[in-house]
C-alpha cells in the first residue's frame, strides 16, 4: 500500500488508460477522485467497484475542463473530498486529425484546450493543495509531442507545449511539488477502427523495434515509479517500444 492515506485526482478517469491508472492507484492505497466530462455511467461504475473494495475511497466529479472557473471548482472539490490532495494525473485528452486547410478555430479550442490549457490551469489551481502535502503531478503526453504525425498538427503542437509545461512547472513548483510526464506510443488503438485504420496500425507496428503494441500495464507501472521515486522531477518518460529509435 505505497500510497496509503494519499488522495489522487485523475482526469478522464472513466475509461481506458485513465481508468486503469485509477484502479492501480487505488490498489496501492490511494483515495480516488474520478473526473469525467460525459462518461457518467462508466465513472459511477468504476467508483462503485473501488468503493466495494474499500469503503468510501472513491468519488466522481464532473467538469468541463475548457472552463477556467469550473477548473477552480474542481480543484477545491477534489481537495475537500477526502481532506487532502497529494496526486494529480492530467490524463484527459482529445485526439483527432486536423488536415491542413480543414482545421478550424473550434479544433484549436478543443485540442489545445484539452491537451495544454486544461493541464496548465488545473495544475495551477491544485498547486496550493499539492504544496501542503509535498504532492506530485504527472501529465500524460504522447510520443507525437516530439515526432510529427501527418494531419495532426494541432494535436502534436498541443502535446509539445505540454512537454515543455512539465519542465516549466517542475522548475517553478520545486522543491515541494514534483512534476513529470509520460509519453505513450502504441498502447491502445482508437475504438471502432475501420479497415484503413487497421492498415495504418500495421504500418506503425512495423516501425516499432519491439514489434508489438504496449499495454496499459506499461503505463501504470511508470506512474507508480514516478510517484514513489522522490528524486525525479521535470522528466518525460517515453513508453513506446523504441518507436523513436527507428524514425
Amino acid at each position: 500500500m505505497l500510497l496509503a492515506g494519499k488522495t489522487a485526482l485523475v482526469t478522464g478517469a472513466a475509461n481506458r488508460i485513465g481508468a486503469q491508472i485509477a484502479r492501480t492507484l487505488h490498489q496501492n492505497g490511494a483515495n480516488l477522485i474520478i473526473h469525467y466530462r460525459e462518461s457518467l455511467a462508466n465513472a459511477e461504475a468504476l467508483a462503485r467497484q473501488l468503493n466495494a473494495q474499500r469503503s468510501n475511497s472513491a468519488c466522481c466529479l464532473q467538469t468541463e475542463l475548457s472552463n477556467i472557473d469550473a477548473i477552480e471548482t474542481l480543484s477545491q472539490q477534489a481537495a475537500q473530498a477526502f481532506g487532502n490532495l497529494d496526486i494529480l494525473i492530467n490524463n484527459a485528452s482529445s485526439f483527432y486529425p486536423t488536415p491542413l486547410g480543414a482545421m478550424t478555430e473550434q479544433d484549436w479550442d478543443n485540442l489545445i484546450g484539452s491537451n495544454f490549457k486544461a493541464p496548465l490551469f488545473l495544475s495551477q489551481a491544485c498547486y496550493p493543495y499539492l504544496l501542503a502535502t509535498n504532492g506530485a503531478i504527472i501529465n500524460m503526453l504522447d510520443i507525437y509531442a516530439s515526432l510529427p504525425l501527418k494531419n495532426h498538427s494541432l494535436y502534436c503542437c498541443a502535446k509539445a507545449a505540454n512537454a515543455m509545461l512539465v519542465k516549466s512547472m517542475a522548475l517553478e513548483m520545486a522543491p515541494k511539488v514534483r512534476v513529470n510526464g509520460i509519453a505513450p506510443g502504441a498502447i491502445l488503438w482508437p475504438e471502432n477502427s475501420d479497415a484503413s485504420q487497421t492498415q495504418q496500425q500495421k504500418a506503425i507496428l512495423a516501425k516499432i523495434p519491439l514489434q508489438k503494441c504496449g499495454s496499459p500495464d506499461s503505463i501504470v507501472q511508470t506512474v507508480m515509479f514516478l510517484l514513489t521515486n522522490e528524486y525525479i522531477t521535470g522528466e518525460v518518460i517515453r513508453i513506446d517500444g523504441g518507436r523513436l529509435l527507428s524514425n
